[in-house]
């Protein structure tokens, strides 16, 4: 069996899209391939083919490899609730809520589940392609690791090495991860790559031949800069900050950035369309004149509905509504439309329950018990397939003019609308029928297809600049080989 784990300088350092272009790049070559991602921490998940929740990053890199989502592929999930303490997914199920200092006491005892996962992955396939998580050049964190280091070690697996030029010090960061780490994580690697290279790449080949030099390790190549991993969902709420433009917009559709914000991917395919002019809203600016607010997906929605509240958003709202402005809530927003929602026995972190913005006649209790279940249905007569991830459960008289066939209320005027579907627009039809009530139509195809044609572009790229037979020669790479060799 064949195996390669790409690690980072640091986070967002391009890992998750680098792991999807290599599984479509050998997939294309006819390989077996399948993602894995030992630990991830994202808000940003999907519901697998086998029942369970992964981090959304490694749902596309199952794309990437043309085979369904399973909980094998990101056995340690961690869902941020709050600035210290994260809902842990194991094999694809909540157990429940930690503080950050526990869990690093506790991670040590996750790595024989996350070893185990790999080997499932590992006897179906002719190759499998690992992701790291932040850096192995955390040396704080060294200790008990099952991200990095930790489960290459025990997996007996070979690292590659992902530096982030765009950053600057790319020089600095993979010379430094060499001298800080110690000499068992250091012969673990066996070469470095170089992403998000911008202009002529033989301007950095003098840079390139310093770290060959510095570290010993083997020059795998040079990615440029990826334009077609915009067109890919992303699991890094920074990515919201990219202003929104539409010249040719029809419509208007505001998004307020909740500090909890999950599976914004929702709006990607609204994004991608010419006649919609979707804006994220960050903290600190008012909600702008728009036709439609979206209150998105939230991992802890009592905090998140504070939060709304704390930036004024609500007051804006209210005179959206009053301009006879529309509002959708999905999810943790369509918990947020309701009369109240009380958390009782403190799901997503203190016990309480908050008055919400009773825009529509429901209320929703947090419980235990987690929805995680796919979804299809009718939109506005347009079909849709989406999936459900969520704890509570919503209850009251809207639920009986329901906005999907699936579910979901809407208030008797029609403006205000709620649903727990999230994938909702990724169809083009559905997309169309809500397009609709607002005089745009839909230039864009199935959301599916545009990513799938962005992960084989993605995949010529990576084949041109990086030493691909190199790469799958590390990938069969054992101990015994390495110091054999």
């Amino acid at each position: 069996m064949a195996a390669l784990m790409l690690q980072g300088c640091g986070s967002d350092v391009g890992k998750s899209v680098l792991v999807a272009g290599l599984c479509r790049l050998f997939t294309n070559r006819g390989l077996t391939v399948r993602p894995f991602k030992p630990q991830n921490m994202s808000n940003n998940a999907a519901v697998t083919a086998d029942g369970g929740e992964i981090g959304r990053a490694q749902a596309l890199q199952a794309i990437a490899c043309r085979t369904p989502p399973t909980v094998d592929m990101n056995p340690v999930l961690l869902k941020p609730q709050s600035d210290s303490g994260a809902q842990l997914i194991v094999r694809g199920r909540m157990e429940g809520t930690w503080q950050a200092a526990a869990y690093q006491d506790r991670k040590g005892s996750l790595l024989p589940v996350v070893v185990e996962n790999f080997r499932h992955l590992e006897a179906q396939a002719d190759l499998v392609i690992v992701e790291g998580a932040g850096s192995p050049a955390e040396t704080n964190l060294r200790a008990n690791d099952i991200a990095n280091m930790g489960f290459a070690h025990a997996a007996d697996v070979p690292v590659v090495l992902i530096g982030d030029i765009d950053r600057g010090h790319v020089i600095a960061s993979l010379v430094g991860a060499y001298e800080v780490l110690d000499a068992a994580d250091r012969g673990r690697i066996q070469g470095f790559l170089i992403n998000k290279f911008r202009g002529d790449p033989a301007l950095f080949d003098e840079g390139r031949a310093e770290i060959v030099r510095r570290t010993g390790w083997a020059d795998l190549g040079m990615a440029p800069w990826l334009a077609a991993a915009a067109r890919l969902p992303a699991e890094d709420a920074v990515v919201l900050e990219r202003a929104a433009d539409g010249p040719a917009a029809r419509v208007t559709i505001a998004v307020p950035m909740l500090s909890r914000i999950a599976n914004f991917d929702d709006f990607d395919p609204l994004r991608a369309e010419p006649e919609v002019d979707l804006r994220f809203v960050p903290p600190g600016q008012p909600l702008p004149v728009c036709d439609l607010v979206i209150l998105p997906g939230t991992k802890a929605t009592l905090a998140d509905l504070a939060f709304l509240r704390a930036q004024g958003w609500d007051i804006d709202l209210m005179g959206h509504v009053r301009r006879g402005g529309r509002v959708l809530g999905i999810c943790g927003g369509f918990q947020m439309l309701g009369h109240r929602i009380a958390d009782p026995d403190g799901i997503e972190g203190s016990p309480g329950e908050a008055p919400g913005l009773g825009l529509l006649n429901v209320e929703t209790v947090l419980t235990g018990d987690k929805v995680l279940k796919p979804v299809r249905g009718q939109l506005l007569g347009g079909a849709f397939e989406g999936y459900e991830m969520h704890v509570g459960r919503t209850t009251g008289p809207a639920l009986a003019r329901p906005f999907l066939s699936s579910g979901g209320a809407v208030s008797p005027d029609g403006r205000i609308a709620g649903c727990y579907v999230h994938g909702l627009f990724a169809k083009t039809r559905a997309r169309a029928a809500f397009l609709a009530q607002f005089s745009a139509s839909t230039h864009a195809g199935d959301h599916t297809d545009v990513v799938d044609a962005a992960l084989d572009e993605i995949a010529e790229r990576l084949t041109q600049c990086s030493n691909v037979e190199a790469l799958l020669r590390i990938a069969r790479l054992r101990s015994r080989d390495v110091e054999a060799g």
